[in-house]
């Protein structure tokens, strides 16, 4: 991994100076791919680190209410405790309100959990149906819920 992460630098490294000895403007580094974890999801390194880009309002609660509604209240249930009707029999953290979530779930590990979406337990991915703003909306919902959730 290190050794790949090297490599990969180097190539990076290389381009820049050739861009640059070109008289071209060097590129920006592509963002690291998503890693699958041992629980199937999909997540950049820097996932924990990034924070929801909108500004939190009643508006964007309100969007992000509409779209949780729309997409994920027949799994999550209509306030995020996982009891919709279609939840994942298989699955025992679908309940969003847990407050002792919040820590390991920050802004862009739920972006990417909504984005991504994994196999099993099933969790649809959100990219082909969603814009990255709706997405982000839907993130402000949800940790709206745990905000009012005693731990």
């Amino acid at each position: 991994m290190v050794v790949r992460a090297i490599g990969t630098l180097g190539v990076v490294l290389a381009a820049a100076v050739m861009d640059v000895a070109a008289g071209q403007p060097p590129q920006p580094a592509a963002k690291p791919a998503a890693q699958a974890s041992p629980s199937g999801w999909q997540l950049p390194p820097d996932a924990a680190e990034t924070k929801n880009p909108l500004t939190i309002d009643p508006k964007v609660l309100a969007t992000g209410k509409a779209v949780f509604k729309d997409k994920c209240q027949k799994c999550h249930g209509p306030g995020g405790r996982g009891d919709g009707p279609d939840a994942d029999p298989d699955a025992d953290n679908m309940d969003l309100t847990l407050a002792k979530r919040a820590e390991r779930n920050p802004d862009g590990v739920i972006f990417y959990k909504i984005w991504n979406g994994r196999r099993k337990p099933k969790m649809p991915a959100q990219k082909g149906e969603l814009t990255k703003e709706q997405v982000s909306a839907v993130v402000a919902h949800v940790q709206s819920l745990r905000k009012t959730t005693a731990p």
